[in-house]
C-alpha cells in the first residue's frame, strides 16, 4: 500500500477515503475533533464509544472524567471486540463515536434507542441531505444540535503519513434527549487543530 496516497502522479490525500486491510472503513478520529466535541457539549454518565478501532476517539473521551465504554466489530487492540452495535444489547447514558459511513443510518437508528441522555456521532455535513433521512431521522427524531467543523478533518488509516487538508466538511450531530426540541446549528471556532493537534 502506497503510505503517501500519491495517486496518478499528483498527491490527493482526501478525494477518497480507502479501507486499510484490517476490516472495511477504518479511519481513526484525529484527537482534536474529539476535543471539539468534548469542549462544547457536556456528558454526564457513562460514555459508550461503540465504533472505538484503535481507541483513538476513547482516549480524549477518559480525559472527561467519565466513565468509557469502548468496542468494535473488529479487534483492532482497543476495547471489546466482535460487538455489533446494530444489534446490541447493551444501553448507555451517552454514546459518543465516528461510525463506518456505510452504517450511518443504522447507527443514528440504534443510538437513539440505546443512549439513555445523550448520542453524538461525527458525520459529514452532508448527511443533512436526503429525501429518506428528511422523512425519518430528521422528522422523526430530529438532533439537538449541530456543531459544523469550521477546520478541515482529514482521516487516514493508521500508519499513513499525514499530509494535506481535507475537501470534505463534518459536523457533530447530537441528538439530547433533555433538549426542547428544534435543532440547532452551531459553528466549532477555529483553532481545535492547532491546540490538540
Amino acid at each position: 500500500m502506497d503510505q503517501t496516497y500519491n495517486l496518478n502522479g499528483g498527491f490527493k490525500p482526501t478525494v477518497k477515503r480507502f479501507a486499510d486491510l484490517e476490516g472495511p472503513d477504518f479511519f481513526p478520529t484525529p484527537a482534536w475533533a474529539t476535543h471539539a466535541l468534548v469542549d462544547n457539549e457536556d456528558f454526564r454518565g457513562d460514555i459508550w464509544e461503540s465504533a472505538c478501532g484503535d481507541g483513538a476517539m476513547s482516549k480524549v473521551l477518559e480525559q472527561t472524567g467519565n466513565k468509557v465504554i469502548s468496542s468494535d466489530l473488529f479487534d483492532r487492540g482497543y476495547g471489546e471486540s466482535d460487538h455489533d452495535f446494530l444489534d446490541t444489547w447493551r444501553h448507555a447514558p451517552n454514546i459518543v463515536t465516528n461510525p463506518p459511513y456505510n452504517a450511518a443510518e443504522g447507527f443514528v437508528r440504534t443510538g437513539i434507542e440505546k443512549a439513555g441522555s445523550k448520542f453524538a456521532l461525527l458525520l459529514r455535513l452532508a448527511f443533512l441531505e436526503g429525501a429518506n433521512r428528511q422523512r425519518t431521522i430528521f422528522t422523526d427524531c430530529p438532533p439537538a444540535r449541530v456543531w459544523v467543523f469550521s477546520e478541515r478533518i482529514t482521516f487516514y488509516p493508521a500508519g499513513a503519513i499525514q499530509k494535506g487538508t481535507g475537501t470534505t466538511a463534518y459536523a457533530w450531530f447530537v441528538w439530547d434527549k433533555d433538549a426542547l426540541g428544534g435543532t440547532e446549528l452551531k459553528w466549532l471556532k477555529p483553532g481545535y487543530k492547532a491546540l490538540y493537534g
